[in-house]
């Protein structure tokens, strides 16, 4: 049985899984108010998504029109939850399969997230931020990673480190049985960076 306590430290950057033909919410993308969600050459590292440090405030530049537009977008489904915890996180991961996905195993006895509680075990790892490196500048970005294999929820973990201005690590999961499929796919499909964007390349 592979699993991770996630109390990890030694990471300093993201490396991403290999590129992957992932489509995504492009009807939503092209017609948004606000341009630049996603930054490449010169303009990475920089704008109002550079550093995601929650849903509400990622999403706030956003425009009325655009919330009353796509609201599969503006609203996290039900079923699905973010949470900010500080390393050590006090979670143990366990791989769903070999290979793909991760979900709550356990948690480390008095650790931060066994006192939260608001996790629980069986709950699915579906979106984490990570900090991705180019050149001299830097991003932290949500992820979605339901789909992350146990070494890549590591890398993405240790990433959020302070010497990147990282406080914390966001991390959404899924409560099983409580969501909509297809509602939980349109809404990371947004998150999902484009494949020739930075985030999708080996470094």
């Amino acid at each position: 049985i592979l699993a991770l306590t996630a109390f990890l430290c030694g990471a300093s950057a993201f490396a991403p899984t290999p590129l992957q033909n992932t489509q995504r919410f492009d009807t939503a993308c092209n017609s948004l108010s606000v341009p630049g969600m996603w930054g490449a050459g010169l303009n990475f590292g920089k704008g109002d998504f550079a550093f995601y440090k929650s849903f509400d405030a990622f999403m706030k530049p956003f425009t009325p029109e655009d919330r009353e537009a796509f609201p599969e977008i503006f609203n996290i489904p039900k079923g699905i939850y973010e949470v900010s915890l500080t390393r050590p996180l006090g979670i143990i991961f366990e791989e769903i399969e070999i290979g793909n996905g991760c979900y709550v195993q356990d948690f480390v006895e008095g650790g931060l997230a066994e006192r939260q509680g608001k996790i629980q075990k069986g709950d699915i790892l579906v979106g984490i931020t990570a900090v991705k490196i180019v050149g001299a500048k830097y991003e932290r970005r949500l992820i979605p990673a339901r789909n992350f294999d146990f070494d890549t929820v590591v890398g993405a973990v240790g990433s959020n480190d302070q010497k990147w201005g990282c406080n914390d690590v966001i991390l959404m999961f899924e409560r099983p049985g409580e969501t909509d499929p297809a509602a939980v796919k349109t809404f990371f499909d947004f998150f999902e960076p484009p494949f020739d964007n930075p985030w999708k390349q080996q470094q």
